[in-house]
């Protein structure tokens, strides 16, 4: 995460404004009052408020799903309802809206090719997201069948599906369980340092402490504070000293030296962990202790391309793209949860039963090959081939008799 503050803003809010009216055209919702922001690459920046503050208006005009009353809006220097400026963006609602009846892989199939992404970065792209959301074990289960905690992390793996420079979360943690909080937060951070900006809604205020670097907070569609998360929360007129274990005596001469000092000790105690970590660490425990569960998965990091590091790591050499070409594609078997797209290929076997007669080899793979239309294992079919291919060559002109036997 990093401020760069010479850079032209990714986000700019100039004056926004929104008023919803009612069926007569009266003004009846000021759900967006006069919004300055602006946000800069590789930021951070969280968008705090009670409901109904105006963030989740901000955000649909943002994306060009609404038009402001007044004032503009502006994503990369330019309008938000530019096509080109949607494809640079990602977006992840507050109720993500799936498809039930498609499991993970075919959800994120399906977000790829909205982007226009080919077949091959894909499956590449859909691979490293499930594996990095920990939806793994689950990925050939209908999305309908997921929890919300579950729903929610294919919903950030598809808000990932096109390498987006901004993301934009509106709760994004809702419904999860502190070990899949943790992975998203820690999922937004890697982002953020990586280069990516990032709009965060949230009502969960410790989610924004951790991640973000700057803070706005809205009530009743005016920016009522901002300013970076340590800053906001700094406590000027108070003095914190941190030591190891003390005895009686140390604290009541402290005691007589802060009295004389002109102040006073408000209290003494001991410092205490935050109940998320120690839920992670009971639970990274287990985890160690490698015990089974049938829920989500904990994982680390980003997905490869989301890094950037792979740039040529998995493009095949000009010579393996021309064998790859060249090799049978497996037949796939139809899912239960959606429709697979079958390319019908041609029948090798026939082909090589015909020409080669009983000379076909054990190790030709197309005569191994099984079809829809051929048991896994192939009969002896030669003595026929050789009956087929005489009656080619040496018909017998004097039978005029119809032969049903001819008719294969």
């Amino acid at each position: 995460m990093s401020g760069h503050n010479s850079m032209k803003p990714v986000v700019e809010c100039l004056s926004l404004t929104k008023i919803f009216q009612d069926f007569w055209g009266r003004d009846k919702v000021l759900a967006v009052d006069n919004l300055d922001l602006d946000i800069r690459p590789g930021e951070v920046y969280g968008l705090l408020g009670p409901n109904g503050s105006g963030k989740t208006t901000t955000i649909k005009m943002l994306l060009g799903l609404l038009f402001p009353t007044s004032g503009a809006a502006r994503v990369f220097g330019r309008p938000p309802t530019e096509t080109a400026v949607k494809a640079r963006i990602g977006f992840m609602p507050e109720e993500s809206y799936l498809y039930r009846y498609l499991n993970a892989h075919e959800t994120l199939d399906y977000y790829g090719r909205l982007f226009k992404l080919d077949g091959h970065e894909r499956r590449r792209r859909t691979e490293q997201l499930i594996e990095m959301v920990g939806l793994r074990r689950a990925a050939k289960r209908p999305v309908g069948t997921y929890s919300k905690g579950m729903a929610r992390r294919i919903g950030l793996a598809q808000a990932l599906i096109n390498d987006p420079d901004l993301l934009i979360l509106d709760e994004p943690t809702t419904g999860l369980d502190p070990v899949g909080t943790r992975q998203i937060k820690d999922v937004i951070k890697t982002l953020g340092r990586r280069g990516k900006t990032v709009l965060l809604c949230s009502h969960l205020l410790a989610d924004v402490e951790d991640v973000c670097d700057r803070v706005a907070i809205m009530y009743g569609g005016r920016r009522q504070a901002l300013g970076s998360v340590g800053d906001l929360l700094e406590q000027r007129d108070a003095t914190q000293i941190t030591t190891s274990q003390l005895d009686g005596d140390t604290i009541c001469r402290i005691r007589e030296i802060v009295a004389k000092a002109g102040s006073e000790v408000v209290s003494v105690d001991h410092p205490t962990d935050r109940l998320e970590d120690m839920f992670l660490r009971v639970v990274g425990q287990a985890q160690r202790e490698r015990l089974e569960t049938s829920g989500a998965e904990s994982t680390v990091g980003v997905s490869e391309f989301l890094s950037g590091d792979d740039q040529h790591k998995d493009s095949p050499s000009p010579v393996e793209s021309l064998v790859q070409a060249g090799q049978r594609p497996e037949i796939e078997q139809p899912a239960s949860t959606g429709s697979v797209e079958v390319v019908q290929q041609p029948r090798h076997d026939v082909l090589a039963g015909l020409t080669k007669g009983g000379d076909r080899s054990e190790d030709d793979p197309a005569s191994q090959q099984p079809t829809e239309e051929s048991p896994t294992e192939l009969p002896d079919t030669r003595e026929p081939d050789r009956m087929v291919l005489d009656r080619l060559i040496k018909p017998k002109p004097a039978d005029k008799t119809q032969d049903p036997d001819s008719q294969d």
